[in-house]
């Protein structure tokens, strides 16, 4: 074992994760968060400490899993990204007020810009709203020294500590040094035998100790090694730099030697002394953070504060997006030349589905087979298949969120459109397709499912599907009628029989559902590989 790596950061919070003695790693693929378990699953130490790193089925289900790690007094991490926290909500609030007893990391993996997502989020808000302490480190050596420590933080108030990341830090690498590494914790119960039962009546003085422990949490923010305040030259303006914002700050200046007095925050909640202590000795405040102006908004709303505040709010600042250096110059160095730009010999070319693709031959089938019927009429969801929504398919009319596709469908059967049609993918369906599924068979709407099944989590990798040779039987045991669950073979060759079998069951009175099989063309093409190269 090294004591230096190279490290992405995902990578490194897996790293800080494993020196700190985890014993489970829960979670569910999502971008930019997957390259943290997908570490911890191909890391030689992991199994030698037989440690547990199996994808969940959702968020949700993986946060509840770590919660059930920490409550045996191990020590567990769960991973996701922005909009997975808002599925694994519920027990995220519900972990801040019971409480742990093994050290409790969430990882959260936000993506501004929406380089792979649905909206731009903030976690540190989460934080917040929970009343815990949010972690964000502004390099790959605090993720891993974040990842590392934070369980002694989590243990020491026995509370769930957030450590939150971006898209930029989370994909970018760098080298990071590495600390001794711990034993895994020994099996122990909690003390309290009511720990971890909400009822009111409990979860009132649960809650009541959370808010006890705020004075606490500041203090370890006051104290922390994350955060600094280092003074400047000119006074005139005094600058608060967020988690990786901070890089983007300093890379404007020689020597990372910033005129003005810089407050970095990397550990929240905000330490008040030493955000106080910056204002009374500036002009104006500027502030650096990658997401939602969370902090801007604090200061703002600070009495004692009285002086003018820049950042995104303001206009500084875009108010959308991912920050960079030449947002940072434009806005501190008014005249400073573009540094951060796309050579214009780099060309967008839009996202395709993979020649092969299952999917492809769903979407071609599925056009020609509600061709009479007009268009608006297919809902969607979230996977490679939402590239059906381009040309040349231009197949579904909807993506909100994961397992919206088959709710909104019944929502617009229940409104009286006919006949109408949800695509769903394999993945997406386990992970919250099968309630949507129950709601439907409970009323026998009539609506089609289609699952495109290509028995992987294609779009994050190709990691393995909880649906995989399940999905028949799923859904009869949800209890569809097995007269109109029917299973085909989406391929080109097979065309004229996958339309037809689409056509009775769109015209069906009642729900049915399409199971269309066929593994993805890059994990079949990299099984295949592998087979070769074991023969």
């Amino acid at each position: 074992m090294t004591d230096q790596q190279m490290l992405l950061g995902d990578e490194a919070i897996a790293q800080g994760a494993l020196d700190a003695g985890i014993s489970g790693i829960y979670a569910y693929p999502g971008t930019p968060s997957t390259e943290i378990t997908e570490y911890v699953r191909a890391s030689p130490m992991a199994r030698e400490r037989r440690v547990h790193c199996e994808w969940s089925v959702n968020e949700k289900t993986a946060m509840e899993s770590a919660l059930g790690m920490s409550y045996a007094g191990k020590r567990a991490i769960v991973c996701m990204k922005h909009v997975g926290l808002n599925v694994a909500a519920d027990p995220f609030m519900n972990a801040a007020i019971t409480g742990v007893n093994g050290g409790f990391i969430i990882a959260v993996a936000d993506d501004p810009s929406m380089h792979s997502s649905q909206n731009e989020q903030d976690s540190r808000f989460f934080g917040k709203f929970a009343w815990i302490p949010v972690m964000e480190p502004s390099n790959q050596q605090e993720a891993y020294e974040m990842a590392y420590h934070a369980f002694d933080l989590s243990e020491k108030y026995s509370v769930p500590v957030l450590l939150r990341i971006t898209t930029r830090l989370a994909h970018s690498r760098s080298g990071i040094s590495r600390l001794p590494v711990k034993p895994m914790k020994e099996l122990t119960l909690p003390e309290t035998p009511t720990q971890f039962i909400l009822l009111p009546h409990m979860a009132r003085g649960k809650y009541e100790r959370l808010l006890t422990n705020q004075p606490s949490f500041e203090n370890e923010s006051e104290m922390s090694i994350y955060n600094s305040l280092v003074d400047g030259n000119d006074h005139s303006m005094g600058i608060i730099a967020c988690g990786l914002a901070y890089n983007y700050l300093v890379e404007n200046y020689q020597d990372n030697r910033v005129p003005f007095p810089v407050l970095k925050i990397c550990h929240y909640p905000l330490p008040s002394g030493l955000l106080n202590k910056l204002i009374s000795n500036v002009d104006e405040i500027f502030i650096l953070e990658e997401g939602y102006p969370i902090v801007e908004e604090l200061v703002k709303g600070l009495q004692a504060c009285g002086k003018p505040v820049h950042g995104r709010l303001d206009g500084s600042l875009p108010r959308a997006g991912e920050l960079n250096p030449d947002h940072v110059a434009r806005a501190l160095m008014p005249g400073t030349s573009e540094v951060f730009r796309v050579p214009e010999i780099v060309v967008n070319r839009p996202p395709s589905l993979c020649d092969g693709c299952s999917h492809a031959d769903v979407f071609k089938a599925l056009n020609e087979a509600m061709k009479s019927y007009g268009g608006g009429r297919v809902f969607s969801d979230i996977g490679c298949y939402t590239l059906g929504a381009f040309p040349p398919y231009e197949s579904i009319n909807t993506c909100v969120d994961m397992g919206a596709s088959v709710t909104m469908a019944k929502g617009a059967a229940d409104a009286g459109l006919k006949p109408v049609v949800c695509v769903i993918g394999d993945s997406t369906f386990t992970h919250s397709g099968m309630t949507g599924l129950l709601d439907a068979v409970t009323e026998n709407t009539p609506m089609t499912i289609i699952i495109s099944d290509n028995s992987a989590t294609a779009m994050t990798g190709g990691q393995p599907s909880a649906a995989t040779g399940r999905l028949y039987d799923i859904c009869i045991g949800i209890g569809a009628d097995r007269n109109h669950v029917r299973t085909l073979r989406p391929h080109r060759k097979d065309h004229a029989s996958t339309v037809s079998i689409m056509k009775e069951e769109i015209q069906h009175e009642g729900l049915s559902v399409i199971i269309a099989q066929r593994e993805c063309i890059q994990t079949a093409s990299r099984r295949k590989k592998s087979a070769r190269q074991q023969t």
